[in-house]
């Protein structure tokens, strides 16, 4: 009941008090396993999509979302269910593959499944080079992938700030990457690093913004 009221209010809600620029809407396939392919800039990133998209897009998010107490845990649970993410665990490196299986079921029971290749938001801006997970998950799955670009994120939410900000936001969706003439070639490295380049390319396309050119680390102090 709480999922249900809470998927029914946030998406009007959040329309009404940022009015988000959204463009490509019909670029992103009603049906079928697809894959958001974003740049990342902000935590509140994983809610901007969903509420924004024409369909359900499911995200990965750390499973202690769902472990909470009282009345926070439960309006954190209900908060996470209603944009459809999914639990995982973190922090071993051999569970980078389950969540990537996780992201998986999800692509092969035909759901939309959002993903951010530069692995960590951007600090400065600019954009990373993007890890190959995103080309694992096209290639198995046979699915396309959808180029989106986020702009303001970073100012409703930035990083050592509790409460978001008012302020304007963009959300485009590119038109989609078909990579099915590459589909079972996943094992492939020299393919995985053919496809996530192309899928950053469009990404940096459509957000315009300055290629880093290298991976992006995650910050010591997170």
């Amino acid at each position: 009941m709480i999922k249900t009221v809470a998927k029914l209010v946030l998406k009007p809600l959040v329309k009404l008090v940022y009015r988000p620029r959204i463009e490509g809407l019909r670029n992103v396939p009603r049906k079928g396993g697809v894959i958001l392919a974003s740049n990342h800039l902000s935590f509140i990133d994983s809610v901007v999509i969903p509420l924004t998209a024409p369909r359900p897009i499911s995200f990965l998010a750390k499973a202690e979302y769902w472990q909470g107490k009282g009345v926070k845990g439960r309006v954190l649970r209900s908060f996470f269910d209603a944009i459809d993410a999914v639990p995982v665990q973190r922090g071993e490196a051999h569970l980078a593959q389950v969540a990537l299986d996780a992201a998986l079921e999800v692509l092969n029971n035909g759901q939309a499944f959002g993903i951010y290749p530069e692995g960590t938001r951007s600090l400065d801006r600019r954009i990373y080079r993007g890890k190959t997970g995103v080309a694992w998950l096209a290639l198995t799955a046979g699915v396309p992938v959808v180029p989106v670009a986020l702009a303001g994120t970073d100012e409703i939410q930035p990083v050592g700030t509790r409460r978001p900000r008012i302020r304007k936001v963009t959300v485009k969706f590119g038109e989609p990457l078909d990579f099915s003439h590459l589909h079972g070639q996943a094992r492939n490295a020299r393919v995985r690093r053919q496809v996530t380049d192309e899928v950053m390319a469009a990404i940096q396309a459509l957000s315009g913004q300055e290629p880093a050119e290298v991976y992006n680390e995650v910050p010591k102090a997170a």
